[in-house]
């Protein structure tokens, strides 16, 4: 495996573990997400160059935009949650509760 692969692999192995291990606060989840995305975003544009075609160069920038709004809706919701619960904590939000 090319040291450029490990590196992006070892990015995203990085996230998904913040994610399952460090998921007190909403906001931690929030960037773990994040980060999992830009690597994502990273190995994808990475790819496109280095198959030097025409007809890719579009869904990296998507895929960059989904995530921008993904991270501006997780802010929306951290928002929200704070102001309605007091805490962006994660085990005192409940989905039964109006």
């Amino acid at each position: 495996m090319s040291p450029v692969l490990t590196t992006f692999s070892l990015m995203f192995i990085l996230g998904l573990s913040g994610l399952t291990f460090h998921r007190m606060h909403l906001l931690s989840a929030l960037l773990c997400l994040e980060g999992m995305m830009l690597s994502l975003f990273i190995a994808f544009s990475l790819w496109v160059l280095q198959t030097s075609s025409d007809n890719f160069l579009m869904p990296p920038l998507l895929l960059l935009t989904f995530s921008a709004c993904e991270a501006s809706i997780g802010l929306a919701l951290m928002v929200a949650t704070t102001r309605t619960h007091g805490s962006d904590r994660i085990n005192t939000l409940n989905l039964l509760q109006c």
